[in-house]
């Protein structure tokens, strides 16, 4: 697999596969059979998912082209220049398509009482209102300025939308004059409302309208909506985190650095003269490649603000749905004593997490609980568990918070919520040197009497009350003292600033996780080569990690069947004859993000099963600290597989990737399976069953004691 030919036939570059990842996101803006106004937010979504991606991966890109050496992709060998001029191709062809879903949904929304108005044809009426409000609520809080000799070119802020203006000069050069679009008012401007319709124009258009009466004493040659994306690749660097600089200090200082990176990109929402453009560019030091022309609004995130314009109009929204309890949990019972009778598992967001919560605070109330200990990478910004941790530590209960500080883009609420934790009496550490730790482990102990008490949870996703409402991932609870055993060897270790270096039973990233996952690909390898059945089944947002990939095209090539859901990146092509074509590799995008982890090995009574915090990604597996968690509940096997197998039946919002890498919406002569669907409708139905079951006696629902022999006591009595 070393030659030129075979890298491109088995493996896609981990950038390029993100761009197809992100045009699935586009897809659904497209799909007629989502209600339009979520249509619009896919295409929000698709445009902030791709500042994200020039702020971080091309950032990253352009600093491998500053170094002397060539840095080349594992999978494909291309360098960062290559890599580059691929995004830039690909990015050019998917905004036409943007533009065109964005004008084909207001104009339909338009016919549903929302109408973004055009400024090139208004009536006099709209006319004078708008020129009332500019020259009122606007006019008098913006900052124009003038680049000449005596003024220097201001910093412009990331992402932050501009009006440019071309204005006449003596001499013929290129005179900018330059006015920020926000400031001390709304982006969203309304207009006077006709027959019930909800009008609308964006602040930024009405600045670039009347943007004359602002340079009133220049010829004004033309002008244009602007913005820059800046890097934002950067982390705390060893210089700056020693023994004498706090590590908070550090990551407060790399945010202040991070608004003032270079341009990677810069947007235009129209076409302008060679000259502006290259003007721009000098300044930005940024090539024409970089520049992209946009006729969508620059910034889609005003899209989520017009949803309360909306009520009544149900049918242009996805259905209203509400995480369930899940049908094993009896929400008058202590959550403590029944993980103790058995493992439990909830499903985000088809369960609801307000369980977890009682859990959290009935930790912080019990008096037999002496510590919590848990790792917070991506928390809400009213967060509970926040909330019921500080509660914890004034009851007097010993709290330790691994706060990761370096969550992109997240760092800021980390800092602030870090700070409340160690200002109630957490202990509080900032993840490790050199590892970020991403895990979702929360470790409660207790002490009964002469005995210790593990109640463990490890989860896939973050423990945020919004997100888990957003996105699907599993969260496993457990009384197993031997997974419990293990979580504490993590926290301990994590305490004092080492990684794990032996696990039982979970796995543990970096040294713990990628050579058991290995071995456990061997075994299959094994079972087929002795022409046994031999079976592989994962989930996962990513896979890049080539170590991985290569050991998974080892395992088809020697014959195990490999499923895989792959929701976002993949850097392996599946069905490549002689190398891949025992792998099956579809995606699943809708209305939920997939972020669950789960990986299946081999069939029958040796099938191993595990969720998981990570992605089979070289960040993940080596670089971070990550918690895999063997399931042995036999129940929550089945239920794991169960969900598993709807998911690999969606054949409505799975695409399947075939031998070239393209990806195609799953056909077939099947009843259509939307699986995020069927799970929520399974989710309300066990619950409605649960509502329905006959209820025990008060006086054993009371009952708190010996919890394994009062349930074999209410289980009688519903069998005499």
């Amino acid at each position: 697999m070393s030659g030129k030919g075979d890298r491109e036939r088995i493996y896609t570059n981990r950038e390029l596969s993100w761009l197809q990842f992100n045009e699935r996101v586009l897809e659904e803006s497209e799909d007629r059979r989502v209600p339009l106004f979520e249509r619009l937010r896919f295409i929000s979504i698709f445009q902030s998912n791709l500042d994200e991606f020039f702020m971080v991966r091309v950032g990253s890109l352009y600093d491998q082209t500053l170094l002397k050496e060539k840095v080349l992709d594992s999978k494909t060998q291309m360098t960062a220049p290559e890599q580059l001029q691929y995004i830039y191709q690909n990015v050019r062809k998917l905004l036409p398509r943007k533009a065109k879903s964005y004008e084909s949904l207001m104009a339909k929304l338009n016919d549903q009482g929302l109408e973004q108005v055009p400024l090139n044809s208004l009536s006099a009426q709209d006319f004078e209102f708008l020129k009332l409000y500019f020259e009122k609520e606007i006019a008098p809080l913006t900052s124009p300025q003038i680049i000449d000799k005596r003024q220097p070119f201001p910093f412009l802020k990331n992402k932050e939308i501009y009006v440019g203006v071309r204005i006449a000069s003596k001499s013929g050069a290129v005179r900018l004059g330059i006015i920020s679009a926000s400031g001390h008012f709304g982006r969203i401007i309304y207009l006077p409302s006709q027959n019930g319709k909800v009008r609308f124009v964006l602040a930024e258009d009405l600045i670039c309208l009347f943007v004359e009466k602002i340079f009133n004493r220049h010829e004004v040659l033309e002008k244009v909506l602007f913005r820059i994306t800046r890097n934002a690749d950067i982390d705390v660097e060893d210089e700056m985190v020693d023994v004498d600089f706090d590590y908070r200090d550090a990551m407060e200082e790399l945010l202040k650095k991070r608004r003032k990176l270079t341009p990677v990109r810069l947007e235009l929402s129209g076409e302008v003269s060679h000259e502006l453009t290259e003007y721009l560019c000098d300044h930005f030091t940024l090539s024409r490649e970089q520049v992209f022309v946009d006729t969508c609004p620059l910034d889609l995130s005003f899209v989520f603000a017009l949803e309360g314009k909306l009520k009544g109009k149900a049918e242009l929204f996805f259905s209203p749905v509400a995480p369930q309890i899940a049908a094993c949990i009896d929400e008058k019972r202590s959550m403590i004593a029944q993980i103790v009778e058995k493992d439990i598992l909830f499903h985000y967001p088809y369960h609801s997490i307000k369980p977890f919560i009682s859990l959290l605070n009935e930790a912080a109330n019990d008096p037999e609980v002496v510590s919590v200990k848990i790792t917070l990478y991506r928390v809400a910004k009213d967060s509970k568990v926040i909330n019921a941790l500080i509660n914890a530590a004034e009851n007097g209960k010993e709290v330790s918070v691994v706060v990761e500080l370096r969550a992109r883009f997240d760092e800021e609420n980390n800092i602030d919520w870090s700070k409340r934790l160690e200002e109630a009496g957490c202990h509080v550490i900032y993840g490790l040197p050199g590892y970020k730790v991403h895990s979702k482990l929360l470790l409660i102990t207790r002490k009964l009497g002469n005995k210790i008490q593990y109640i463990t949870q490890i989860g896939t996703g973050n423990y945020n009350e919004k997100t888990a409402q957003l996105y699907t991932d599993l969260s496993l609870m457990t009384a197993n003292p031997a997974i419990g055993t293990d979580a504490s060897v993590v926290f301990n270790s994590l305490f004092m600033g080492s990684v794990v270096e032996s696990s039982t039973h979970l796995l543990v990233a970096p040294l713990c996780f990628k050579p058991r996952i290995i071995g456990l690909i061997d075994k299959e390898i094994a079972f087929a080569q002795q022409g046994e059945p031999a079976q592989i089944l994962l989930k996962m947002n990513s896979l890049t990690d080539k170590v991985l990939i290569d050991k998974l095209i080892e395992a088809s090539r020697a014959g195990v069947h490999i499923k895989m859901l792959v929701r976002g990146i993949c850097c392996l092509k599946p069905g490549v004859p002689g190398s891949t074509e025992n792998i099956e590799i579809s995606s699943i995008v809708g209305r939920f993000l997939e972020h669950s982890r789960i990986f299946v090995f081999g069939l029958g009574e040796r099938q191993k099963i595990y969720i998981s915090s990570a992605d089979f990604m070289t960040r993940n597996t080596e670089r971070r600290v990550e918690v895999a968690a063997p399931i042995y509940d036999p129940a929550i096997q089945k239920e794991i597989l169960h969900l598993l197998g709807i998911m690999m039946k969606d054949n409505v919002k799975a695409r399947v990737q075939d031998m070239y890498g393209i990806y195609t919406y799953r056909k077939n002569e099947e009843e259509p399976v939307n699986a995020q669907e069927v799970l929520y409708r399974e989710a309300y139905a066990s619950a409605e069953q649960k509502k329905n079951m006959p209820q025990p006696p008060k006086a054993l629902i009371q009952e708190k004691r010996n919890p394994h022999g009062f349930w074999k006591r209410v289980m009688r009595l519903f069998h005499r």
